[in-house]
């Protein structure tokens, strides 16, 4: 059992992270803007700031164990997140990562490719920026995890597929992952460290 901090832990990858984080018995600082609904949960203690507040974000994650962040991209710099958890002496850090940095058959990203949405360009950039960033952050022991191209609400399966840095796609032609199934695979990952300082990707 572990200590973990979850920032964004009360949106969909988060929430599902948080559940899979109990349902296994680890005791969860759940980080969010408005952790109401997160109240009175056992083996959760809720922490309701901004993670743009430096300071309350280092206080905040101070004496886990690891943090997991599932904050969007585009509204926070790399080193909102990755500067108050290295002060706070935090050495492990899991990213929910984004599918537009993973590479297509072509080996082309899967973000330069011509069909790529634009309302989806801005959160996919910001996404590159952050693996760039942990990239470079040579003392932590970070992992980021990307999703396939279609990240979803669904079931909990207990099934998936793992990858490295080339977009998953299935026989069928889709590349999927559930919000679910996904947080079983980040979960695993904390619990058997398997991807120290990678990038590696799930799906079906």
């Amino acid at each position: 059992m572990s200590k973990i901090a979850i920032i964004g832990a009360t949106g969909r990858a988060g929430s599902q992270l948080l559940e899979e984080a109990v349902r296994r018995g680890h005791q969860v600082v759940a980080i969010a803007r408005d952790p109401s609904s997160l109240q009175g949960r056992p083996g959760v203690t809720v922490k309701a700031l901004d993670a743009k507040d430096g300071d309350a974000l280092q206080a905040a994650v101070s004496g886990v164990d690891a943090v997991l962040s599932a904050a969007h991209f585009s509204t926070l710099e790399p080193q909102a997140i990755i500067g108050p958890v290295k002060r706070a002496g935090v050495k492990r850090l899991l990213v929910v990562g984004g599918a537009g940095s993973l590479l297509l058959p072509s080996g082309q990203r899967v973000i330069d490719s011509p069909d790529f949405p634009d309302a989806y360009k801005a959160e996919a950039s910001a996404g590159v920026r952050f693996l760039d960033a942990l990239r470079q952050a040579s003392e932590l022991d970070w992992t980021f995890l990307s999703p396939s191209a279609e990240f979803v609400e669904g079931e909990r399966s207990g099934r998936y597929t793992l990858g490295l840095d080339h977009l998953l796609i299935g026989a069928d032609g889709r590349s999927w992952i559930t919000f679910a199934d996904y947080a079983i695979a980040l979960i695993d990952e904390l619990e058997k460290p398997a991807h120290s300082r990678q990038r590696f990707t799930v799906g079906y």
